[in-house]
């Protein structure tokens, strides 16, 4: 079983595809303070790469990822 994170906010990207995964993250990482953690659940397997992208381009730390058959979610931390 995997530790539980806890989040400043909660994002459901299920269904959406490449590049609006990485659009939404963007949009809601303005709406957490610096140090808050977004979890997100996606489907887009394109995620498994573009998040890890995203975060390493824009400063932000990418805490945790997991992948349960189609379900992947993971946790942004707003560093900036």
């Amino acid at each position: 079983m995997s530790e539980t994170l806890n989040a400043n906010l909660v994002l459901d990207l299920k269904g959406l595809l490449c590049p609006m995964p990485v659009v939404k993250i963007a949009q809601a990482i303005k709406q957490v303070d610096v140090g808050g953690v977004i979890q997100a659940t996606a489907t887009d397997p394109g995620v498994l790469a573009d998040i890890p992208a995203w975060t390493k381009s824009t400063g932000h730390e990418l805490v945790k990822i997991e992948r349960e058959g189609k379900l992947i979610t993971f946790w942004v931390k707003r560093v900036k």
